[in-house]
């Protein structure tokens, strides 16, 4: 494995994205709404929140925002170049299909994880500014948590794109995977829930407890694994998928979801390597 033509493809890949001002934009709408979600609150209430209520109104949007450009930067790395013609040149200048994939990965995770920073650190230091009592190691641990979630889902998309033959199929696949972790894989688990509660036995101040079983579904979902993780490393998160009434089991630990995020990485990358060898150029 050469270490000079990994480079030179991430060095590619992150050049690109500086010219198409796909860092700025990106970065920008992160700041942006990290602030109006700062400023406004949970509650309606205008006013500076601190960073931890900030992190808690955060988690959410951003896990839907962060999933979609991580889909959008990867799901046409691998294919894209194929449909150009690229891919063949690319190969033909000594560089291996694995060099190209950790190329690739490297360098759309600079820029993803590049944007996170930028647009929640700007943002984390002007609403530090303006509280009082600013939390900024747990902040931080924001900052990275929501780095590694989102190299999951770019992850992922660099897979797609071994797969599918055609750049908008890609597209439909990550759509579609869009669509699952965010929306149709909560409401199914939290609806299988619910068919198990018998809610003559529920008050008004009694807590729901789940079955270990929800528990292992939602170990499925990374979006869930996430927002769980910050609840466990930082504090509560704000959820409408109704499941932020459910009290977490004992046996979640943040090192226990901490290693699913990364099994979801290293599962999903040795995927790509793999079916990318196998792909007709």
């Amino acid at each position: 494995m050469q270490t000079s033509i990994i480079y030179s493809i991430a060095k590619k890949e992150i050049m690109d994205n500086v010219r198409n001002k796909w860092i700025i934009l990106v970065a920008a709408m992160f700041a942006i709404l990290t602030l109006v979600v700062s400023y406004f609150g949970s509650l309606g209430t205008s006013g500076w929140q601190n960073l931890g209520n900030t992190i808690s109104g955060m988690t959410e949007l951003g896990s839907f925002l962060i999933s979609i450009v991580a889909f959008m930067l990867g799901y046409a790395t691998i294919i894209g170049e194929i449909e150009r013609g690229s891919m063949s040149a690319m190969l033909s200048l000594s560089a291996n299909r694995f060099e190209i994939v950790v190329g690739k990965w490297l360098g759309l995770g600079a820029v993803l994880c590049f944007t996170i920073l930028v647009g929640y650190g700007f943002a984390g230091l002007l609403i530090a500014l303006n509280v009082s009592n600013v939390d900024i190691l747990e902040y931080l641990a924001f900052i990275g948590l929501t780095m590694l979630f989102g190299l999951v889902f770019l992850t992922v998309a660099i897979c797609f794109s071994t797969i599918f033959a055609k750049r908008s199929t890609a597209l439909g696949g990550a759509i579609f995977l869009w669509f699952l972790f965010n929306i149709i894989l909560p409401i199914v688990f939290v609806g299988l829930l619910m068919t198990t509660i018998d809610f003559s036995e529920i008050t008004m101040t009694s807590t729901i407890t789940a079955p270990d079983w929800y528990f292992v579904l939602n170990l499925f979902n990374p979006i869930s694994v996430y927002s769980t993780l910050i609840t466990l490393a930082i504090g509560p998160v704000q959820t409408s998928t109704g499941s932020g009434f459910i009290p977490n089991p004992s046996w979640y630990s943040t090192g226990l979801l901490l290693t699913i995020l990364v099994v979801w990485i290293i599962v999903f990358f040795i995927l790509s390597v793999w079916r990318f060898q196998r792909k007709d150029i």
